[in-house]
């Protein structure tokens, strides 16, 4: 088990444990069953007291169907401002046939600013 300050990108994870539990209208002795853990380890994840070992992570995204890309890549862990976050969601609804079209604009896109 982690400290929450010593895990960057895991700060809301517990949070959005308890708001994805309480969604689905768990109790905690119920999520924690599912997960494989006691009650009180729940308890202490929910609060953001400890990030818990890689199973029960794993576990936890896959129950309550959590954003693993949220907490393990910094940028969609919110570095990213606003609209890269909205461009980034565009992108991955994007249809196949259009991404060749969007990947040459960003290709232009920086080679332009790398000139500047």
């Amino acid at each position: 088990m982690a400290n929450i300050q010593d895990c960057p990108g895991f700060e809301p994870f517990g949070e959005d444990v308890k708001a994805a539990r309480k969604k689905r209208r768990l109790s905690r002795q119920k999520a924690a069953e599912m997960a494989g853990i006691s009650t009180v380890y729940l308890i202490n994840i929910e609060n953001n007291h400890i990030i818990p070992a890689l199973p029960v992570i794993i576990q936890l995204i896959q129950i309550f169907n959590l954003p693993a890309a949220k907490y393990f890549n910094q940028l969609a862990a919110g570095e990213e401002n606003d609209q890269r976050q909205r461009i980034s969601r565009k992108v991955m609804i994007c249809p196949e046939v259009h991404l060749p079209v969007i990947e040459g604009a960003l290709d232009g896109a920086i080679e332009e600013n790398r000139i500047i």
